[in-house]
C-alpha cells in the first residue's frame, strides 16, 4: 500500500520509513527537505493521492508553547484536510506517555491539542503514546542541569528506544484503525535518577545526580506514575537498557 509519513526523514521517521519500505509498501517520507510541508500545506496534496495510511511523527521546532501550539495546530488542520480529500483510510500519530499529567507544560498542551485535533478529523486514527526514548536521557539531563548537578524529581519513567518505537508503528499501521489510544513502553521501569545517571556514567559524564523532591521535569512538577504506562496491557519494547547501551558503544 502507499504510506505517507510526516516527519519522514527524523529519529523515529527514517527508521518507520526504512523498515515500511523492507515490506514492500510504497512510502513517500514527507518533510520539508522533500517539498512536504504540513505546516504550511505545501506538497500535501500531491503526497496524499492514493495514499491509504498517513502516519505522522513530526514534532514541533521547540518545546516553547506559542510555537508547539502553532505547529501543531497548523499541521494537523492541513493534514486532515489533504487526508480527507484524498480518501485516508488510516491515521497514525505517536503522542507521549503521560500527556494527561503534563498540562501545565504548554508544550503538553499543544500535543493534546494534537490528539484532539485526530479524534475530531473523521479519519480513522490510532494514537500511540510513547515513553520517553532512551535516545532522549541526554536531553533530559541537560535540562535539569545547574552547575554541573542534574536534579530529577522521584518519578517512575519505562523508556523506549527508537527502534521499538518505529516497529510498533509499523505494525499498527498495517492493522485496522483503533480509533483510541494505546500506549508503547520499554521493558523496564526506573527511577529518574537512576536511568539518567547511568547513561551519563556509560559516557563518561561527571555531572553529579541527585533526587531532589521539588525538582521539575521540563519545568513541570509530576507525580511518580506520571511518566509510565497509564493502560494494564501497554505494548512492551523488546530493547532494554543494557541492550541499547551496548549498541551505542559498538557503534562508537
Amino acid at each position: 500500500m502507499k504510506i505517507v509519513v510526516i516527519g519522514g526523514s527524523g529519529l523515529i521517521g527514517s527508521r518507520l520509513v526504512g523498515r515500511l519500505r523492507q515490506g514492500g509498501h510504497l512510502v513517500i517520507a514527507a518533510s520539508p527537505a522533500t517539498g512536504i510541508n504540513s505546516v504550511t500545506g505545501d506538497g500535501l496534496p500531491e503526497a496524499m493521492e492514493d495514499a491509504e495510511v498517513v502516519i505522522d511523527v513530526a514534532n514541533s521546532p521547540s518545546f516553547d508553547s506559542a510555537v508547539a501550539w502553532d505547529f501543531f495546530f497548523a499541521s494537523g488542520n492541513n493534514l486532515f484536510a489533504a487526508e480527507n480529500a484524498a480518501g485516508v483510510r488510516h491515521h497514525v500519530a505517536l503522542s507521549v506517555v503521560g500527556t494527561d499529567q503534563l498540562q501545565d507544560s504548554g508544550y503538553f498542551r499543544a500535543k493534546r491539542l494534537q490528539e484532539q485535533l485526530i479524534e475530531e478529523s473523521g479519519v480513522p486514527y490510532t494514537i500511540l503514546r510513547s515513553t520517553q526514548f532512551f535516545e532522549f536521557v541526554n536531553g533530559i539531563a541537560s535540562s535539569s542541569t545547574q552547575d554541573q548537578i542534574v536534579r530529577l524529581p522521584p518519578a517512575l519513567t519505562q523508556p523506549v528506544a527508537a527502534d521499538d518505537v518505529a516497529e510498533t508503528l509499523a505494525q499498527l499501521a498495517l492493522r485496522p484503525a483503533a480509533n483510541g489510544r494505546l500506549e508503547l513502553a520499554g521493558p523496564q521501569a526506573y527511577r529518574l535518577t537512576d536511568l539518567v545517571g547511568r547513561v551519563l556514567a556509560v559516557n563518561h559524564d561527571e555531572r553529579l545526580v541527585i533526587c531532589d523532591p521539588a525538582a521539575t521535569y521540563f519545568g513541570v512538577h509530576i507525580g511518580e506514575t506520571a511518566l509510565v504506562p497509564a493502560a494494564d496491557h501497554p505494548f512492551i519494547g523488546s530493547i532494554g537498557l543494557d541492550e541499547w547501551l551496548s549498541r551505542g558503544r559498538q557503534a562508537a
